[in-house]
């Protein structure tokens, strides 16, 4: 029979305590709290009231009792929540994966070991790395240092280099120009520019590439539109009635300000409190378009009070996002449950945003508004003395009556006719004035004044109008609403910023919104430069540095490259908040020139290329779709900004709103615009733009989303914008393109992919062409049908030559960014 001495349970048993014993709380229990509780039971935040970052706090609890009772683990709250055991509490770490089991064995120990602590112990401080303000960090040492352009490259090759993973090699010329082109001014280049590029071999082509395309005005379209996104701009109202509104002088300042380079910091300010600015121009106040992008409601019946609640939320939730990163629409009913806001501050923040009203500004040059200002003084003279002589005139219609009689009645329009057909008793007002009209035109001194009246305001000039901002006299005052209710005002708050941040600057008086916006770039702010910097970032490889670019909060991911980070948001604040100097960095650096052929030694290391070891290969945004074809079949109409066209759509979009409107497709220039200024409606947006996943329009958009659907290819092939590229496409290498059909071919190729074709490539497109013209000369009426109808003097060769097109504007490689 065994010996009982011999059971590993009863030596278990026998040292328990005395390895309990050994359990020390700053080396084994305080870090496990540290990495998995301090979040949400730290310095910032204390969720239920708990606080664990002293062992002292940990015993004093929260609104659950305390974490633990000292020698009695199997009791303590902390424990139960460790292993998913307590009846009403969630599993700890919060939506986290749970600690090992040797983890919360170690705080067990402890616990039974009567839970001992340092007496002294401090609160341990510890701030959420976005909440920390930048600094500068030096430029790591890498040893391949003939790879680097500038400092980027050192913070990529690093840790590249400390992985021993080589970065990609440099992308070919024509990739190099077509990856620019797309990025910088969202257009690809023409085949004279991609020639040019590769003919010239001095040092510095490439750089001076990069500076002809930040001085295209196109650029500002194409940045501009980014900016879009996250000012939510769309030309109607958004809900069922969906009416449309004016609102693109808005975005045609964005693009002005984006081609200006106007630093970001005045970009910022002018958006949110352009309206503030001593001698506000009216272009400042346009700016404040930004925020009036928001949704409006005209349904009969609706609350004006809820709504216009609900656009400021829209406008907290927006600032929040656009501008920090931050989830603050989470605070709006109750604290924030991940960062450390409180719902008294999201409504701080609030209040900012609660003094607002909505005028409409009038759009026009200073000497056109004072050229009408002087027409209207004209009026208001000739009408004052017409009134003047109005009275002196009799006021009986009797007389009137006769009058009209003597003259004969003649000229009489027919509301006096109808007048004079009735009892003078029952004449309405309209039928005196009517009346008194007739009879006052019979004074020919009387009737030149008032043919002079409607021939001046015939001259009036009608001046665009756009939504602006613009601040009460009067303060509106703010409460918390309880639980996220307007109808349950708690609390009354001033205007003010989240506690975790940086302090805003002092005021005479009550806060502003002016204020707000300078807080915002003040440079001590940790959040703007960075978040900033991080978008731009995003659009150049697909993904930001921080991958949650929306939120850079406890709950978002952490950077790849923080440092990087840093030194980027540090450096746009050193350029002066140039936004173009970033892209200079960003494009000149030789991380942004790597191939982005997929590399297989990184298949299984680095699947999602966050390494960086090459570049993304992106597919392009649902206007950038639209402007290539537009681009490629030489139709594209160049006018920079104003008011949206309406460019051919299916039939029967606009009755799929709950208001049935008419799109009447523009037939001269305007059909042929960029994508970024097609009217987008918000219940029916243009079902290209959709379908290639353009944002809604209904909230901000800080990322869009990239799907991949059959629907997609279909458009490209059979809607109708994209048919009449294939046909202009067509038309452009017949008419201006080389003469033999192999060098048409390689020239229709190069229009959509600025490379030219492999010659297996050439092949089949030749197959596909004379396919197609043994087949339509057989079938003119076919031809003919294809073209729309229209008499051309070959509609076969023209029909085949466009079926080819429709193959070029449809390959992947044409709507994509290598």
């Amino acid at each position: 029979m065994k010996s009982i001495c011999s059971s590993p349970a009863f030596w278990f048993a026998v040292l328990s305590p005395c390895l309990a014993a050994g359990v020390d709380y700053v080396d084994d229990v305080k870090p496990i709290l540290a990495q998995n509780c301090y979040r949400c039971h730290g310095a910032d935040q204390q969720k239920h009231g708990l606080r664990l970052d002293t062992a002292r706090s940990g015993l004093a609890g929260g609104q659950s009792g305390p974490a633990w009772n000292p020698g009695d683990s199997a009791n303590s709250l902390i424990l139960r929540v460790l292993n998913g055991t307590h009846p009403e509490l969630s599993p700890m770490p919060y939506k986290r994966e749970p600690l090992a089991a040797a983890e919360i064995q170690r705080i067990a120990d402890w616990i039974d070991a009567g839970a001992a602590a340092p007496e002294d112990e401090q609160p341990q401080i510890v701030r959420h790395w976005a909440f920390v303000p930048p600094e500068r960090p030096m430029e790591p040492e890498v040893r391949q240092v003939d790879w680097v352009r500038n400092p980027i490259d050192r913070f990529i090759l690093a840790p590249l280099e400390g992985e021993d993973v080589q970065p990609s090699p440099e992308a070919d010329r024509v990739t190099l120009i077509r990856r620019l082109s797309l990025d910088l001014i969202g257009l690809p280049p023409t085949v004279e520019e991609v020639e040019a590029f590769l003919a010239d071999a001095s040092p510095g082509a490439y750089e001076r590439l990069v500076e002809r395309l930040l001085a295209s005005p196109h650029y500002g379209e194409r940045w501009g539109r980014h900016w879009l996104d996250g000012a939510r701009y769309a030309d109607s109202n958004g809900y069922s009635i969906d009416s449309p509104r004016s609102i693109w002088p808005y975005r045609d300042w964005v693009i002005r300000a984006m081609n200006d380079d106007q630093p970001f910091d005045r970009f910022v300010i002018e958006q949110l409190a352009g309206d503030l600015l001593p001698d506000a121009t009216r272009a400042q106040r346009t700016a404040t378009g930004f925020h009036r992008n928001t949704q409006i409601n005209e349904e009969g019946g609706v609350d004006p009070e809820q709504f216009r609640i609900e656009s400021v939320v829209d406008r907290v939730d927006t600032t929040a996002t656009v501008f920090l990163g931050l989830t603050m629409a989470c605070a709006q009913c109750h604290d924030h449950k991940f960062d450390p806001i409180s719902q008294n501050e999201y409504y701080g923040f609030y209040a900012f945003l609660n003094n607002s009203e909505e005028p409409r500004l009038e759009v026009a040059a200073t000497e056109e508004l004072e050229a009408r200002d002087t027409l209207l003084g004209e009026i208001r003279e000739l009408e004052a003395a017409l009134k003047e002589q109005a009275e002196e005139l009799p006021q009986d219609p009797p007389a009137w009556i006769e009058a009209l009689k003597d003259a004969g009645n003649e000229g009489l329009n027919r509301a006096a006719r109808a007048a004079l057909s009735k009892p003078v008793e029952s004449w309405s007002d309209k039928d005196r004035e009517s009346v008194f009209d007739a009879f006052s035109g019979l004074d020919g001194a009387y009737a030149r004044r008032r043919d002079e009246i409607a021939r001046l305001r015939r001259k009036l000039p009608r001046f665009p109008t756009t939504m602006v901002l613009e601040e009460r006299k009067e303060p509106r005052s703010t409460h918390v609403h309880i639980k996220g209710d307007f109808t349950r005002l708690g609390v009354e708050v001033t205007p003010g910023v989240p506690s975790v941040l940086h302090p805003i600057g002092e005021a005479e008086g009550r806060l502003n919104r002016l204020e707000l916006a300078e807080w915002l770039v003040d440079p001590d702010n940790p959040l703007t430069a960075r978040v900033t910097v991080n978008r731009i970032w995003q659009r150049y490889f697909g993904v930001g540095l921080v991958a949650t670019e929306n939120d850079f909060g406890t709950q978002g991911a952490e950077p790849t490259h923080p440092e990087l980070l840093d030194w980027l948001a540090t450096e746009f604040v050193r350029q002066d908040w140039s936004m173009k100097a970033i892209h200079r960095l960003i494009v000149n650096s030789a991380t942004y020139r790597q191939s982005s052929d997929v590399r297989p030694d990184l298949k299984e290391r680095d699947p999602n290329n966050r390494w960086l070891a090459r570049q993304n290969r992106v597919r392009l945004e649902a206007e950038i779709v639209r402007d290539v074809a537009l681009r490629a079949s030489g139709l594209m109409t160049d006018k920079i900004g104003g008011p949206s066209v309406h460019p051919p759509q299916p039939d029967g979009v606009m009755n799929l709103g709950q208001r049935q409107r008419e799109w009447k497709a523009d037939t001269g220039a305007d059909r042929f615009r960029r994508g970024m200024y097609t009217f987008f409606w918000r219940a029916t947006p243009h079902p290209a733009l959709a379908v290639f996943d353009a944002p809604d329009s209904l909230s901000t958009c800080t990322r869009r989303l990239r799907s991949n659907t059959p629907l997609q290819a279909l458009t490209l092939l059979n809607d109708r914008a994209f048919h009449e590229f294939a046909i202009g496409l067509g038309r452009r290498v017949l008419e201006a393109g080389p003469r033999s059909t192999e060098e048409r071919l390689a020239h229709a190729f190069r229009l959509c992919l600025a490379r030219e074709p492999e010659e297996v490539e050439r092949r089949r497109l030749r197959e596909l062409l004379e396919t197609e013209m043994a087949f339509l000369r057989g079938e003119a009426g076919q031809a003919r049908e294809l073209l729309g109808g229209k008499a051309e003097e070959d509609p076969v060769e023209l029909a085949a030559w466009t079926l080819v097109s429709r193959v070029l504007l449809n390959l992947d490689e044409t709507i994509t960014r290598e």
